[in-house]
């Protein structure tokens, strides 16, 4: 059973939620924290070990002894990594998206393939939580290679947890691919309800069942509400407005030592998409 957890905006609870449903779970988890530009999953499940391994990418390198300029590998690249100026062909790694179509066209042989490293991903236990967090460099701006070598730690039974980045882009789309069945985490709010209606066209579009979670769900209004009953879109599970939660969140404490009567529904929740996931396989 893979969850994955998003939301159109930032700010909603994605890791909250995600974090207590891997508290709650009966079984040993995996949480995978796919939000690599800001992971902060391990703030709440101190690892015990951690291992950590880079993450590479192949950029092009340019043997000029073979290379005549003919510019058939910029003609070729769509992201501009890749260009000839005068007597010279130059590569620019942080616009490469590592096709290896350059390498392939050069006439000359010309372009071979080196890894760059964008990242890392870190491993450990909290527990029976194994928790998987990915972290792009600075300076790099694309994440969805590091987002792609955390979910390939995805466990071959049992539930993986899918901390998705905030948005409706590509780095939420890599993650969410492949899920099992999205929970959605919103707030009622303008901004919550605008970014929710995003998030579930992007669901929709990739056919993964999906269901909505409301975080603080009674510090807004009911129009949240009424559009999700209008569009027929479920709402699993709300999440009270309380001021214990932001004071055990600054703490580096689960919701649940907050609110430890969440543990029922969270696990009630659990339950209910496992069954319906193994539903769904038969």
């Amino acid at each position: 059973m893979r969850i994955a957890v998003a939301s159109g905006k930032g700010g909603t609870g994605k890791t909250t939620l995600s974090v207590a449903l891997a508290l709650v779970a009966p079984h040993p988890v995996r949480l995978l924290d796919c939000d690599v530009e800001e992971p902060n999953a391990h703030i709440f499940l101190p690892m015990e070990t951690v291992e950590t391994a880079p993450v590479t990418v192949p950029v092009p390198v340019i043997d000029e002894g073979k290379c005549t300029v003919c510019g058939a590998c910029g003609r070729l690249c769509q992201f501009s990594a890749i260009v000839s100026l005068g007597a010279r062909a130059l590569v620019f790694p942080e616009l490469c998206h590592s096709c290896g179509g350059c390498a392939l066209i050069c006439p000359n042989g010309a372009i071979s393939e080196a890894p760059k490293t964008v990242g890392a991903v870190d491993r450990g236990t909290d527990g029976q939580v194994t928790l998987v967090q990915g972290r792009l460099d600075v300076g790099n701006a694309m994440p969805t290679p590091v987002i792609r070598a955390v979910k390939h730690h995805v466990a071959p039974e049992g539930v993986t947890i899918i901390d998705c980045p905030p948005g409706t882009s590509c780095p939420m789309l890599a993650a969410v691919r492949g899920a099992d069945f999205a929970l959605l985490v919103t707030e009622p709010t303008p901004f919550g309800l605008h970014d929710l209606t995003l998030a579930v066209e992007t669901i929709r579009q990739l056919s993964i069942p999906f269901g909505v979670v409301v975080n603080r769900a009674d510090a807004g209004d009911r129009r949240l509400f009424d559009h999700c009953m209008e569009e027929g879109v479920p709402v699993l599970l709300t999440i009270p407005e309380s001021r214990r939660v932001a004071e055990a969140y600054s703490r580096g404490e689960s919701i649940l030592s907050a609110l430890p009567g969440l543990r029922v529904s969270l696990r009630e929740l659990l339950d209910r998409l496992t069954v319906e996931s193994r539903r769904g396989e038969a």
